[in-house]
C-alpha cells in the first residue's frame, strides 16, 4: 500500500474520531463546540479525499475500502455519543435507522461484490444527499449551543430527521437495484 494524499486524508478522518470523543466528553468550557468543529473538519476531508483521488489519479483499493469505513465509524460513534448524552426516544430511533441502514447497505454491497454485481449498488445522489444532511445535522447537534441567536442543536436535529428520511429512501433505492439479484438467488 502506497500512502497518497487521498488516503492520508481518510486516515486523518479516522484519527480525528478519538479526539472528537475526548472533546465531546471533556468538562472544559466549549468542549462540545470544539468537538463539533473537529467533526466538521473531518467531514470535509470526506469530500476532499474523493476529489483528490479522482483529480490526481490516486484511486486505490485501500482508499476504496477505507473511505466508507472512515465515514461509517465517524457517524456511528458520534451518533452513539449523542444518544448517550441527549437521549430521547426519537433521537434513539433516528440513530437506529442511520446505523441500521449503514450495516444493511454495507452487507448488501459486500454480497453484490461476491456475485460480481457491485456496480449495481454504487453510491448515487440520494446517498450523497443523505451524507451531507447527516454530517451537518450531527455536527450541529454536537455543537449544541445556540450561535448568533440560532438554535443550532434544533437545526441539527431537523437536518438529522431529514437525513433519516433520506437514509430510508436511499436504502430503498439500493435494495430495489439489488432486488433482481436477490430474487434470482432465492429462486435457485
Amino acid at each position: 500500500m502506497k500512502l497518497n494524499l487521498a488516503n492520508f486524508l481518510t486516515l486523518l478522518r479516522i484519527a480525528a474520531i478519538p479526539i472528537v470523543v475526548v472533546c465531546f466528553y471533556s468538562p472544559m468550557e466549549y468542549a462540545r463546540p470544539i468537538a463539533a468543529v473537529l467533526f466538521g473538519l473531518a467531514a470535509v476531508t470526506d469530500m476532499i479525499d474523493g476529489w483528490v483521488a479522482r483529480r490526481f489519479g490516486q484511486m486505490s483499493r485501500f482508499g476504496e475500502f477505507l473511505d466508507p469505513v472512515a465515514d461509517k465509524l465517524m457517524v456511528a460513534i458520534t451518533l452513539v455519543m449523542l444518544v448517550q448524552a441527549d437521549s430521547g426516544w426519537f433521537e434513539d430511533i433516528i440513530a437506529m435507522i442511520i446505523i441500521g441502514r449503514e450495516i444493511t447497505i454495507s452487507a448488501l454491497r459486500e454480497w453484490m461484490a461476491t456475485i460480481g454485481e457491485r456496480a449495481n449498488v454504487k453510491v448515487d445522489v440520494t446517498g450523497k444527499i443523505k451524507t451531507t444532511l447527516q454530517m451537518f445535522g450531527i455536527g450541529f447537534m454536537v455543537y449544541q449551543n445556540d450561535f448568533l441567536g440560532l438554535p443550532i442543536y434544533t437545526i441539527g436535529f431537523v437536518l438529522l430527521v431529514l437525513a433519516a428520511v433520506m437514509t430510508i429512501w436511499s436504502m430503498i433505492v439500493y435494495l430495489r437495484a439489488a432486488w433482481p439479484f436477490i430474487k434470482a438467488d432465492s429462486a435457485e
